[in-house]
């Protein structure tokens, strides 16, 4: 297997590149510091390109750089052409472009579109008053008939909020509400209106102009909505609704996504795109990705990273043996040949992978790498979150000051007025809460794990000092060299990214194994979700197969130990 410390140029010709493509993930928030500020940037990305490089991967996927109030971290957008100070200036982008392009690297973009910051022109301009020109850019509504504005329950919907509360605020100016389904500093926009699409796409040229390989698309299901706006049934503690049956998958999606195509895509090569549904079904999923239909190469779906939920995400609960195997495999099948899966554990939004799905304190190395391979190998595009090649865990949050996310706050306080207990409610914050994702890339044991010389804008997880980027570099069984390993994988056997996928039974729930079938070449990955040993059945033709990947140093005869993860190759006739 190849293990060179350069990426492998994958074929931009080919049509779909994006299958054997590893992407990897950058928040840059939390990445990488160049002047000491505290927070990430992108001199502080090109900084770090030869880890990049070194892992092999092929994309970088950035999350949101733009000018921004930073209600939500950035994805509250108030300029989607140009770079925030606190990151950079486009000319920085230009050279991280550049950069990757040299290295045979590729650069997708954040593309935020279901909604802009209430500090965009657009919406500046549309608040200005009801006769406003981009008045109808917005979602714009009069109180519910026989409420004085203002007073609760005068909201048009009863429809509650991503982040809690309404997702109706009022503009005391002109009279009306507007909506947002994230935070009040985030109006949704329009779609109906032809000149918002208009916009969108002529922002979207102007990117892939600049020299950009796509976008990945946030919440892009929730840009069709039904009109009418119609009620929900309330939740009897807060009083609202579940407004996402009224909002999600609108009657207009795929109109706008193969608008989108013929207008912004056509006629240009070697671009991916992925788009972020929450909520997506696998029927919704298979038109979306379907390339005859003329949408999106890939969609980013909810259901595994949902079934740990309990009332709410901030109730986390323990998942059967099996679970996780059977959903994947699910969305594997469901695809089939005609659509194309996005594989990931853990993005921005989630907790880390191996806290959440392995065991952090007993066999921390052994799940990290059991979910990676787990992951990888299946028919799909494997996406990388930051820190999650070294295996970094869950953030250290005793207090309720040292979080920083709006939506575990938000959530923090609606909980109290409810007269939830403050701690329970804390630690549901700490097992699934967005800020376990954004404490820093950990690069080596010194103070603040290398990230920034200064004072980092969120803690850094105490446990760098033996777990970073660094200490992992070396030492051939890390996690790092691990995961060099499953992307040369990917690169050097075609079976990978283009084989079939079969579920196979190996007579425990908690065993995931799988065939992956090319032609004459074949792969068995067979990965213990567990804690504990376990035995398996293997067909007969595999017994003696090829060992060709594993992350315990000596395989030890059937039975699999914990966290155990074994890869062999077979030869069909």
């Amino acid at each position: 297997m190849t293990l060179n410390n350069t990426t492998e140029t994958i074929a931009a010709t080919a049509p779909d590149w994006w299958k054997s493509a590893v992407v990897y993930q950058v928040y840059p928030r939390s990445f990488a510091d160049s002047n000491g500020d505290g927070v990430g940037d992108i001199r502080g990305i090109i900084g770090k390109l030869n880890h990049l490089q070194r892992l092999g991967v092929d994309v970088i996927w950035l999350s949101p750089v733009y000018t921004s109030p930073h209600a939500d971290a950035g994805y509250d957008i108030s300029n989607y052409q140009a770079i925030d100070p606190l990151f950079g200036t486009l000319d920085d982008l230009d050279a991280l472009i550049a950069d990757l392009h040299g290295r045979g690297m590729k650069l997708v973009m954040d593309l935020v579109v279901n909604h802009t910051s209430d500090e965009h022109p657009w919406f500046i301009e549309s608040r200005s008053s009801l006769d406003s020109p981009k008045r109808d850019w917005y979602w714009w509504r009069d109180a519910r008939p026989g409420h004085e504005p203002g007073t609760p329950g005068a909201e048009p919907t009863n429809w509650e909020s991503f982040f809690s509360g309404p997702t109706w605020t009022l503009d005391k100016q002109t009279g009306q509400y507007y909506l947002h389904l994230f935070d009040a500093k985030q109006p949704d926009l329009n779609w109906e209106n032809p000149a918002v699409r208009d916009a969108v796409y002529a922002m979207m040229r102007w990117w892939l102009d600049r020299g950009i390989d796509g976008f990945r698309m946030d919440v892009i299901n929730l840009i069709s909505k039904n009109t009418t706006l119609p009620d929900s049934t309330p939740n009897p503690l807060t009083g609202l609704g579940d407004g996402f049956p009224h909002y999600a998958h609108g009657p207009r999606l795929h109109e706008y996504l193969q608008e989108m195509r013929r207008e912004v895509f056509a006629g240009r090569d070697a671009l991916l795109t992925v788009g972020e549904m929450p909520g997506v079904s696998v029927d919704e999923a298979l038109l979306t990705t379907d390339p005859a239909r003329g949408e999106l190469n890939m969609v980013f779906q909810f259901e595994h990273v949902g079934l740990d939920h309990g009332t709410s995400k901030f109730d986390p609960r323990s998942l059967r043996p099996g679970a996780l195997a059977d959903s994947l495999t699910k969305w594997q099948e469901a695809l089939g040949e005609t659509g194309w899966n996005s594989l990931y554990l853990s993005n921005h939004d989630q907790p880390r992978t191996v806290s959440r799905f392995g065991n952090d304190r007993d066999y921390w190395r052994e799940s990290a790498t059991a979910l990676a391979t787990m992951l990888h190998l299946q028919r799909g595009t494997p996406y990388i979150y930051q820190g999650e090649e070294i295996g970094m865990t869950n953030g250290f949050f005793p207090e309720l000051a040292t979080f920083r996310d709006v939506e575990s706050l938000n959530y923090y306080a609606q909980s109290q007025s409810l007269g939830l207990a403050a701690e329970q409610v804390l630690d549901g914050m700490r097992s699934n809460g967005r800020d376990n994702a954004r404490t820093p890339v950990q690069w080596d044991a010194t103070d603040h794990a290398g990230f920034t010389t200064g004072t980092p804008w969120i803690g850094v997880n105490p446990n760098h000092t033996w777990l970073n980027a660094e200490a992992q570099y070396a030492d051939p069984r890390s996690v790092f060299n691990y995961y060099r390993q499953l992307i040369s994988l990917r690169h050097d056997r075609d079976v990978v990214a283009h084989g079939d996928f079969a579920r196979l039974d190996v007579g425990d729930p908690a065993v995931f194994a799988y065939a992956r079938t090319l032609d004459a070449d074949q792969l068995l990955v067979v990965v213990n979700l567990s804690d504990d040993h376990r035995s398996v059945k293997l067909p007969q033709a595999w017994e003696h197969a090829a060992l060709i990947l594993a992350n315990y140093p000596e395989p030890a005869g059937l039975g699999l130990r914990p966290w155990e993860a074994r890869v062999v190759a077979a030869q069909t006739d």
